[in-house]
Protein backbone atom coordinates (compact mmCIF):
# COMPACT_ATOMS: atom_id res chain seq x y z
CA UNK A 1 0.00 0.00 0.00
CA UNK A 2 1.06 3.34 -0.45
CA UNK A 3 1.64 6.33 2.32
CA UNK A 4 -1.10 8.48 0.82
CA UNK A 5 -3.53 5.50 1.60
CA UNK A 6 -2.24 5.02 5.37
CA UNK A 7 -4.69 4.31 8.00
CA UNK A 8 -5.33 7.06 10.63
CA UNK A 9 -4.33 5.16 13.42
CA UNK A 10 -2.60 1.85 14.39
CA UNK A 11 -4.17 -0.37 16.83
CA UNK A 12 -1.80 -3.72 18.18
CA UNK A 13 -2.67 -7.01 19.23
CA UNK A 14 0.04 -7.13 21.74
CA UNK A 15 0.95 -10.39 23.19
CA UNK A 16 2.59 -12.81 20.70
CA UNK A 17 2.93 -9.58 18.20
CA UNK A 18 4.55 -7.47 20.44
CA UNK A 19 6.01 -9.12 23.43
CA UNK A 20 7.30 -12.76 23.50
CA UNK A 21 4.68 -14.64 26.33
CA UNK A 22 6.31 -17.80 25.76
CA UNK A 23 9.76 -17.29 26.34
CA UNK A 24 8.96 -15.01 29.37
CA UNK A 25 6.18 -17.31 31.09
CA UNK A 26 8.72 -20.19 30.42
CA UNK A 27 11.39 -18.17 32.84
CA UNK A 28 9.16 -17.07 35.03
CA UNK A 29 6.92 -20.39 35.78
CA UNK A 30 10.54 -22.23 36.47
CA UNK A 31 11.07 -20.14 38.84
CA UNK A 32 8.39 -20.23 40.49
CA UNK A 33 7.75 -24.61 40.22
CA UNK A 34 11.37 -24.16 41.87
CA UNK A 35 9.66 -22.58 44.40
CA UNK A 36 7.22 -25.14 45.24
CA UNK A 37 9.33 -28.25 44.99
CA UNK A 38 8.53 -29.15 41.51
CA UNK A 39 11.32 -28.86 39.10
CA UNK A 40 9.94 -32.25 37.23
CA UNK A 41 7.37 -30.45 35.78
CA UNK A 42 8.80 -28.90 32.36
CA UNK A 43 8.40 -24.94 32.57
CA UNK A 44 8.22 -24.69 28.86
CA UNK A 45 5.43 -27.08 28.79
CA UNK A 46 3.20 -25.75 31.35
CA UNK A 47 3.70 -22.22 30.16
CA UNK A 48 2.24 -23.67 26.38
CA UNK A 49 -0.63 -25.74 29.16
CA UNK A 50 -1.59 -22.06 30.59
CA UNK A 51 -1.64 -20.38 27.97
CA UNK A 52 -3.88 -23.25 25.78
CA UNK A 53 -6.56 -22.77 27.78
CA UNK A 54 -6.88 -18.75 26.47
CA UNK A 55 -9.53 -19.16 23.35
CA UNK A 56 -11.32 -21.81 25.48
CA UNK A 57 -11.72 -19.14 28.57
CA UNK A 58 -12.74 -16.09 25.71
CA UNK A 59 -15.12 -18.61 24.23
CA UNK A 60 -16.27 -19.80 26.94
CA UNK A 61 -17.02 -16.61 29.04
CA UNK A 62 -18.72 -15.07 26.40
CA UNK A 63 -20.98 -18.15 25.48
CA UNK A 64 -21.94 -19.14 29.29
CA UNK A 65 -23.23 -15.19 29.70
CA UNK A 66 -20.58 -14.56 32.85
CA UNK A 67 -20.36 -11.13 33.25
CA UNK A 68 -16.88 -9.68 31.39
CA UNK A 69 -13.64 -10.16 33.98
CA UNK A 70 -10.89 -9.25 33.08
CA UNK A 71 -7.70 -10.76 32.20
CA UNK A 72 -5.72 -10.83 35.14
CA UNK A 73 -9.28 -13.04 36.43
CA UNK A 74 -9.01 -15.17 33.88
CA UNK A 75 -5.31 -15.73 33.62
CA UNK A 76 -5.61 -16.60 37.39
CA UNK A 77 -8.06 -18.99 36.62
CA UNK A 78 -5.88 -20.59 34.31
CA UNK A 79 -2.98 -20.66 35.50
CA UNK A 80 -4.64 -22.86 39.34
CA UNK A 81 -6.45 -25.25 36.31
CA UNK A 82 -2.77 -25.43 34.75
CA UNK A 83 -1.79 -26.70 38.40
CA UNK A 84 -4.77 -28.87 38.86
CA UNK A 85 -3.69 -30.60 35.79
CA UNK A 86 0.15 -31.48 36.63
CA UNK A 87 -1.99 -32.72 40.82
CA UNK A 88 -0.66 -29.27 42.34
CA UNK A 89 -3.44 -28.00 44.37
CA UNK A 90 -2.87 -23.86 44.05
CA UNK A 91 -5.34 -24.59 47.95
CA UNK A 92 -2.27 -25.54 49.26
CA UNK A 93 0.16 -22.41 48.01
CA UNK A 94 0.77 -19.14 49.41
CA UNK A 95 -1.55 -16.66 48.22
CA UNK A 96 1.45 -14.02 47.56
CA UNK A 97 3.19 -16.79 45.48
CA UNK A 98 -0.14 -17.25 43.43
CA UNK A 99 -0.71 -13.56 42.89
CA UNK A 100 3.19 -13.29 41.62
CA UNK A 101 2.80 -15.74 39.77
CA UNK A 102 -0.20 -14.85 37.87
CA UNK A 103 1.34 -11.19 37.33
CA UNK A 104 4.20 -12.94 35.16
CA UNK A 105 1.81 -11.80 32.25
CA UNK A 106 2.39 -7.79 33.43
CA UNK A 107 6.24 -8.84 32.99
CA UNK A 108 6.69 -9.84 29.40
CA UNK A 109 9.44 -9.06 27.29
CA UNK A 110 8.89 -7.06 23.93
CA UNK A 111 10.13 -8.87 20.97
CA UNK A 112 14.06 -7.09 19.94
CA UNK A 113 12.07 -5.28 16.59
CA UNK A 114 9.36 -4.05 19.23
CA UNK A 115 10.37 -0.81 20.90
CA UNK A 116 12.02 0.70 17.75
CA UNK A 117 9.63 -0.09 15.11
CA UNK A 118 6.94 0.97 17.57
CA UNK A 119 9.00 4.22 18.21
CA UNK A 120 9.10 4.67 14.57
CA UNK A 121 6.10 4.03 13.46
CA UNK A 122 4.27 6.21 16.67
CA UNK A 123 6.26 8.98 14.59
CA UNK A 124 4.04 9.07 11.87
CA UNK A 125 0.53 7.72 13.54
CA UNK A 126 -1.15 6.69 16.45
CA UNK A 127 -0.47 3.79 17.96
CA UNK A 128 -2.91 2.16 20.81
CA UNK A 129 -3.24 -1.64 21.86
CA UNK A 130 -5.96 -3.34 20.95
CA UNK A 131 -5.68 -6.30 23.11
CA UNK A 132 -7.86 -8.69 25.36
CA UNK A 133 -5.33 -7.85 28.33
CA UNK A 134 -6.48 -5.35 30.95
CA UNK A 135 -5.73 -1.75 31.44
CA UNK A 136 -3.71 -2.50 34.59
CA UNK A 137 -1.23 -5.54 32.95
CA UNK A 138 -0.90 -3.67 29.73
CA UNK A 139 0.42 -0.68 32.01
CA UNK A 140 3.02 -2.39 33.93
CA UNK A 141 3.92 -4.18 30.72
CA UNK A 142 4.50 -1.32 28.78
CA UNK A 143 6.77 0.55 31.52
CA UNK A 144 8.62 -2.37 32.14
CA UNK A 145 9.50 -3.34 28.63
CA UNK A 146 9.42 0.64 27.24
CA UNK A 147 6.79 0.15 24.90
CA UNK A 148 5.80 4.08 23.88
CA UNK A 149 1.98 3.32 23.32
CA UNK A 150 -0.05 6.57 22.55
CA UNK A 151 -2.79 5.22 24.35
CA UNK A 152 -3.56 1.92 26.35
CA UNK A 153 -6.77 0.65 25.23
CA UNK A 154 -7.89 -2.74 27.61
CA UNK A 155 -10.51 -5.13 27.06
CA UNK A 156 -12.53 -2.94 29.36
CA UNK A 157 -12.93 0.23 27.43
CA UNK A 158 -15.20 -2.19 24.84
CA UNK A 159 -16.25 -4.65 27.55
CA UNK A 160 -15.59 -7.50 25.13
CA UNK A 161 -12.87 -10.12 24.14
CA UNK A 162 -11.44 -10.17 20.30
CA UNK A 163 -12.62 -11.56 17.97
CA UNK A 164 -16.36 -9.99 19.41
CA UNK A 165 -17.13 -7.44 16.47
CA UNK A 166 -17.42 -4.82 19.26
CA UNK A 167 -13.74 -5.09 20.42
CA UNK A 168 -12.58 -3.77 17.40
CA UNK A 169 -15.39 -1.08 16.30
CA UNK A 170 -15.09 0.31 20.22
CA UNK A 171 -11.99 1.12 19.67
CA UNK A 172 -12.19 2.56 16.02
CA UNK A 173 -15.52 4.68 18.15
CA UNK A 174 -13.14 5.53 21.00
CA UNK A 175 -10.44 7.20 18.39
CA UNK A 176 -13.09 9.12 16.69
CA UNK A 177 -12.31 7.37 13.44
CA UNK A 178 -14.38 5.09 11.02
CA UNK A 179 -13.07 1.11 11.12
CA UNK A 180 -11.67 1.65 7.62
CA UNK A 181 -9.11 4.25 8.98
CA UNK A 182 -8.01 1.76 11.57
CA UNK A 183 -5.33 -0.67 11.04
CA UNK A 184 -4.66 -3.98 13.14
CA UNK A 185 -1.25 -5.34 13.56
CA UNK A 186 -0.92 -8.87 14.82
CA UNK A 187 0.94 -12.13 14.50
CA UNK A 188 -2.33 -13.86 14.31
CA UNK A 189 -4.13 -14.81 11.19
CA UNK A 190 -7.56 -15.18 13.26
CA UNK A 191 -7.14 -12.17 14.68
CA UNK A 192 -6.88 -10.27 11.48
CA UNK A 193 -9.40 -12.22 9.60
CA UNK A 194 -11.97 -10.81 12.30
CA UNK A 195 -10.79 -7.54 12.24
CA UNK A 196 -11.27 -7.42 8.58
CA UNK A 197 -15.16 -8.19 8.75
CA UNK A 198 -15.35 -5.49 10.99
CA UNK A 199 -13.79 -3.24 7.91
CA UNK A 200 -10.45 -2.57 9.58
CA UNK A 201 -7.43 -2.48 7.42
CA UNK A 202 -5.36 -5.33 8.29
CA UNK A 203 -1.21 -5.62 8.80
CA UNK A 204 0.47 -8.75 9.66
CA UNK A 205 3.87 -9.52 11.66
CA UNK A 206 5.21 -13.01 11.55
CA UNK A 207 6.50 -14.46 14.53
CA UNK A 208 7.57 -17.63 13.77
CA UNK A 209 9.06 -18.11 17.37
CA UNK A 210 6.01 -17.46 19.39
CA UNK A 211 5.00 -21.19 19.46
CA UNK A 212 8.62 -22.26 20.15
CA UNK A 213 8.65 -23.19 16.38
CA UNK A 214 5.53 -24.85 16.39
CA UNK A 215 2.77 -23.93 13.70
CA UNK A 216 0.37 -21.27 14.77
CA UNK A 217 -2.85 -22.51 15.35
CA UNK A 218 -4.43 -19.87 13.56
CA UNK A 219 -2.30 -20.79 10.07
CA UNK A 220 -5.86 -21.72 8.64
CA UNK A 221 -7.08 -18.39 8.36
CA UNK A 222 -4.58 -16.55 6.35
CA UNK A 223 -5.18 -14.03 3.79
CA UNK A 224 -3.32 -11.58 1.51
CA UNK A 225 -3.41 -8.70 3.94
CA UNK A 226 -3.12 -4.71 3.19
CA UNK A 227 0.56 -4.71 4.87
CA UNK A 228 2.64 -7.99 5.84
CA UNK A 229 5.97 -7.88 7.20
CA UNK A 230 8.93 -9.56 9.14
CA UNK A 231 8.79 -7.24 11.95
CA UNK A 232 7.92 -4.18 13.14
CA UNK A 233 11.17 -2.34 11.94
CA UNK A 234 10.06 -4.11 8.66
CA UNK A 235 6.62 -2.61 8.97
CA UNK A 236 7.29 0.87 10.00
CA UNK A 237 9.72 0.77 6.02
CA UNK A 238 6.79 -0.18 4.72
CA UNK A 239 4.81 2.73 5.83
CA UNK A 240 6.85 5.41 5.41
CA UNK A 241 8.63 5.56 8.91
Amino acid sequence: MSASVLPKALAFDVFGTVVDWRTSITRESAAFLTAIGRDDVEAAAFADAWRGQYIAAMIGMRKSGRAFAVLDVLHREMLEAALRERDIDPEGLDEALLADWNRAWHRLDPWPDAVEGLTRLKGRLPIVTLSNGNVALLLAMARRAGLPWDAILGAEISGAYKPDRQAYLRTAEVLGIAPGELCLVAAHHGDLAAARGCGLLTAYVDRPDEYGGAPAPDAHYAQSWEWSATSLTDLAAQMGC
